[in-house]
């Protein structure tokens, strides 16, 4: 078969409208499934996204209205109940022993003398670590201004998603962050301070006054504080409002 012949028989075939719609169906159906496969998991990645903010959001909301100091049995509880919300499991591997969600939870505070952040108490649950002091430079950019002695609530998820159809997206880390200020009370408060702090930075266990209630222990829990009338509030200046610099 000469050249002439085939650029002839494929001139014929373009021309031609005799076939089967079974015969276009099967050449058709395939990159359908795949054009719908790859817009299904684009959908499904926003959708994911958009839940995992919401429950962060929910998570920050709640602790913002706490005027009792939170324990450990809280912050698991609130890992939990990120699971539930993104439909993730908050267990550990067996195989690799790596979670397949992580919550870290947060309370910055902002020194206007000095103009830097600094981490009042911090709890991680899954991969995550817990925050240390000095890690809170590296959030700068992303907290809001804030008056002397101000604190807001930091909260950070993140999630391992694994793209159910094979379309060019590898697996990727969907992470979320939203800061919260305490709504009815100046401070909220861990009952048991991992880096020996009291709630107020400065790690003084005898100091006077009342992280908690205001009496001579600041880390005294034998007082009613339902709503929140024992907190006593930072020192915060003059209240006067500063940028950071």
């Amino acid at each position: 078969m000469t050249a002439t012949t085939i650029r002839a028989f494929l001139r014929s075939f373009r021309r031609g409208n005799e076939g089967y719609v079974t015969i276009e169906v099967m050449f058709m159906l395939p990159v359908l499934f795949v054009l719908f496969g790859a817009a299904w998991v684009y959908f499904d990645v926003f959708r994911q996204q958009s839940i995992n903010q919401k429950a962060n959001y929910a998570i920050g909301d709640m602790i913002s209205r706490e005027t009792e100091e939170i324990d450990d049995t809280y912050i698991d509880n609130s890992f939990k109940l990120f699971g539930v919300l993104t439909k993730n499991l908050t267990d550990s591997d067996e195989l690799t022993g790596r979670y397949g969600a992580d919550l870290r939870i947060s309370v910055v505070e902002y020194d206007a003398d000095d103009e830097r952040y600094s981490v009042v108490w911090s709890a991680a649950r899954g991969d995550f670590q817990a925050l240390n002091e000095g890690d809170a430079d590296r959030y700068e950019n992303r907290l809001p201004n804030m008056a002397d002695n101000g604190q807001v609530i930091m909260v950070e998820t993140s999630e391992d998603y694994h793209p159910v159809f094979n379309v060019g997206l590898d697996p990727l880390e969907l992470k979320t962050y939203s800061f919260t200020h305490p709504r009815y009370a100046p401070q909220v408060l861990f009952a048991r301070q991992q880096n020996g702090n009291n709630g107020w930075g400065n790690g003084d266990q005898s100091a006077p006054g009342g992280s908690l209630c205001n009496n001579n222990g600041e880390n005294a829990t034998n007082c009613s504080n339902e709503d929140g009338s024992n907190n006593v509030e930072p020192n915060r200046g003059h209240g006067r409002w500063r940028g950071r610099g």
